[in-house]
């Protein structure tokens, strides 16, 4: 997704024994274990002469993991695919050697306004993954795992962790948890995931190494899978990461491969107007 309305810009510092930053990838850090890109969408009012509408454009050699907090969303891909997304719901679209998709304001919700709030991520795919063929799942909000401890609120948005798995059909080692409190909130993170570590402060604030993190900032631990923070009350948080891949990835406007040559044949095929594309639909956004 590419809607400059809806993105919260980047800032980064050092406060010890993380790096802070607004989204990835930022200076200091390029990527947490797979995730190589997060889009923070919102909250924006939408309507009525404002609507998200994201026309056609690809995707090679990740996967997109759309997650939203609030509003909703038709997603309509060159496999077939058309499918509405509702909050805490997963869609979990695999671009493999090439997609392209739109993303757009459902045609019953153009009649007020309305909150749009969530998050679009990018997994780049192991390498032998890279050329695979597309695909896509959705992943109902209630087929998550989901707990509770004390005042804190659990849920397994993507692979494994907290002894849990998701269903989401992931291809390396990764995890993403959604986690609310209520209250003030201890979290430990040792040995409960596995891999880098990242942090995004939705709402609320965290106190970590003496320092009080704002919602909307995000936080990448220097060292794997050990974190102690404090949850103040009414907090909401993501952590992800995973597993980093031996090879650097690069990113050319929405594709993501190990190869900048393969970048470059995307960007060709784009503009020769080579990809797939989604039936019905003569929308096209141009190479930036």
């Amino acid at each position: 997704m590419s809607n400059t309305d809806l993105i919260i810009e980047e800032r980064s510092a050092d406060i010890g024994d993380f790096l802070v930053g607004r989204l990835i990838p930022f200076r200091k850090k390029r990527m947490v274990g797979p995730f190589i890109f997060i889009d923070h969408m919102g909250p924006s009012q939408l309507g009525p002469d404002k609507y998200l509408d994201v026309d056609q454009h690809p995707h090679i050699g990740l996967s997109t993991l759309t997650f939203l907090l609030e509003g909703e969303i038709v997603h309509e891909d060159s496999m077939g695919t058309k499918q509405r997304i509702t909050p805490g719901s997963v869609n979990w679209m695999v671009a493999g050697k090439g997609v392209t998709h739109t993303e757009r304001t459902p045609q019953d919700m153009r009649t007020g306004i309305h909150t749009m709030h969530g998050y679009q991520i990018w997994v780049a795919l192991p390498k032998e993954l890279e050329d695979s063929a597309p695909e896509f799942h959705h992943i109902a909000a209630r087929e998550l795992p989901q707990w509770q401890d004390g005042s804190a609120e659990f849920k397994l948005v993507a692979g494994k962790g907290f002894g849990k798995e998701s269903p989401v059909p992931v291809h390396s080692d990764l995890f993403m948890v959604e986690i609310k409190a209520n209250d003030t909130y201890e979290l430990k993170v040792d040995g409960e995931v596995s891999g880098e570590l990242g942090i995004c402060v939705v709402s609320g604030e965290i106190q970590a190494c003496e320092h009080t993190i704002d919602g909307g900032d995000l936080l990448v631990s220097k060292t794997d899978n050990a974190c102690t923070l404090t949850m103040k009350p009414n907090t909401h948080i993501f952590l992800f990461g995973g597993k980093p891949f031996p090879e650097e990835r690069f990113i050319s406007w929405n594709w993501v491969s190990s190869s900048k040559e393969t970048l470059a044949k995307a960007k060709e095929d784009w503009q020769n107007k080579n990809f797939p594309m989604v039936t019905g639909d003569d929308t096209y956004i141009p190479v930036p």
